[in-house]
């Protein structure tokens, strides 16, 4: 049983990354007094994303459990951070030398599609990915051949209209038909970072402490809570807090260690490469080419922003994996041990040579299936970080936050559109210590972020990529999809 506290709660967050900042988020607006701890000087930092997975399909070795799980988690987090939506589809590929075929991905489809028409009839603000019966679309090569015919247009209002620079561009003799489009958007980060930055700055009882490093954390008995040692440029404090959340990201197991409490997790690093096509004058969808990991095939994926800028993951060796950089946990620690030239990279700069040579690697990899590709050069460092994944599975997608105790939660999401499934379950916990009310977990929502303005938020976002050197063009937004334009913090 959980003994019911009259005293207001004092929530401790480690770790201002998107689990962090949005967990922090979350509770401040129910009122909870909040302290947000984060070494850096900026929120949401760490490994890259870029969308939603509304549905999964990018996986296609996780389950259709996982799947229906990223769908429903996707469709949240959309409604909850609609500004950092990119409003654009997917295009999946099966190249020839594949052991896959597209049939296998469409099976997979038509159960997901049925699940969003589910959803949907629950709760009609859950149609945030277009209609239903437009949630995939199959294109033959006959179809394709049409479509090369047709000119690209700046402002696609269709999903046929997306598909013109596929069919103009892509070496149709390297893949397999049909081609699937696939209502799977994209997801800034600097945009998210952007947002949920503003929002904490404007809530009064959200204590927002960057540049600030947790040292030391013992478990306070008598008062059944913690007491914290943390230092920044203020000198070294020490505060005591009723509840403490671990969403350090990578890091999670220093905490752990700091708490004497074992956890099996992998840490893998990894990274995706910003470049710029100057001679693109079209609207891109993202496009997703399937390939075993680890291979000279590895998957390729080719992610627009506006400008003529492309994040490139190629899951090769050569460009996103790098030898010895999925780590384990050991019986001695909680905290798998990362290479020291990792931490080099994450902590200080990359070497101007493997930036250059891994993303020229990137450049060639797409350009394998996208010809004119091959134009396109470096704009800028890696988009990079280090991944935490609970146990031992390394294909593992959905997964959010375990309690050690009853107050001590740890966020262990693996894609960032588990965050809210991850905020319900601790706000569930908070509620039977007896720090919040049950009507108030019900209640998803966030006033701060509809008070901002899509100026302010472009703006923060721009500084963000200024502040950590990337083009400002990956701040902007992309244009708006048919069937996509609800783009309010509705619940």
């Amino acid at each position: 049983m959980f003994e019911k506290v009259s005293t207001k709660a004092k929530i401790a967050v480690i770790g201002g990354g998107t689990a962090g900042s949005s967990i922090a988020l979350y509770l401040s607006e129910l009122g909870l007094e909040v302290t947000l701890f984060e070494q850096e000087s900026t929120l949401v930092n760490g490994p890259p994303f870029c969308h939603l997975h509304a549905g999964g399909n990018l996986y296609r070795d996780i389950s259709d459990e996982q799947c229906v799980t990223l769908l429903k988690e996707s469709i949240d987090l959309l409604r909850f951070y609609p500004f950092a939506v990119d409003y654009r589809p997917t295009v999946i590929a099966v190249p020839k030398e594949d052991k896959g075929t597209p049939d296998d991905l469409c099976q997979r489809l038509s159960t997901l599609q049925k699940e969003y028409h589910n959803l949907i009839i629950k709760d009609p603000k859950n149609k945030v990915l277009g209609e239903s019966s437009e949630y995939y679309k199959t294109y033959s090569y006959e179809t394709i051949k049409k479509l090369q015919k047709q000119t690209s247009v700046m402002n696609p209002t269709t999903l046929d209209e997306w598909m013109i620079p596929v069919a103009n561009n892509l070496d149709l003799n390297k893949v397999q038909f049909p081609l699937v489009m696939v209502q799977e958007y994209g997801l800034n980060l600097f945009r998210l970072g952007a947002g949920v930055t503003l929002a904490l700055k404007a809530l009064p009882n959200c204590q927002l402490l960057l540049n600030t490093k947790v040292s030391y954390i013992r478990e306070n008995k008598q008062k059944n809570g913690w007491n914290i040692n943390y230092s920044n440029d203020a000198g070294q404090k020490q505060e005591d807090f009723d509840f403490l959340i671990n969403a350090a990201g990578f890091r999670t197991g220093l905490v752990d260690d700091m708490l004497a409490l074992s956890r099996e997790r992998l840490v893998e690093f990894k990274a995706a490469y910003v470049t710029q096509w100057k001679e693109n004058k079209q609207v891109w969808p993202e496009i997703v080419f399937y390939g075993e990991r680890g291979t000279p095939q590895g998957m390729a994926q080719f992610t627009p922003y506006p400008g003529g800028y492309f994040q490139l993951h190629g899951m090769t060796k050569e460009i996103t994996l790098f030898e010895n950089g999925l780590v384990r946990s050991s019986k001695n620690s909680a905290q798998p041990k990362l290479d020291q030239s990792f931490l080099k990279r994450i902590e200080q700069h990359w070497e101007f040579s493997e930036v250059d040579a891994r993303t020229r690697s990137a450049i060639r990899h797409l350009a394998q299936y996208i010809p004119s590709f091959i134009s396109a050069k470096v704009a800028s460092k890696p988009l990079f970080g280090a991944q935490q994944i609970p146990g031992e599975d390394a294909s593992l997608r959905a997964a959010n936050v375990s309690f050690v105790g009853k107050r001590y939660a740890r966020c262990e999401i693996v894609k960032v559109s588990s965050v809210l499934s991850m905020s319900d379950a601790i706000a569930k916990r908070l509620t039977k210590l007896g720090y919040l009310k049950k009507e108030h977990t019900k209640r998803r929502n966030s006033q701060q972020l509809l008070n901002l303005s899509e100026t302010q938020i472009t703006k923060e976002a721009q500084k963000l990529c200024q502040e950590r050197d990337y083009p400002l063009g990956i701040a902007d937004r992309m244009v708006p999809c048919l069937g996509c334009h609800t783009q309010e913090n509705t619940r």
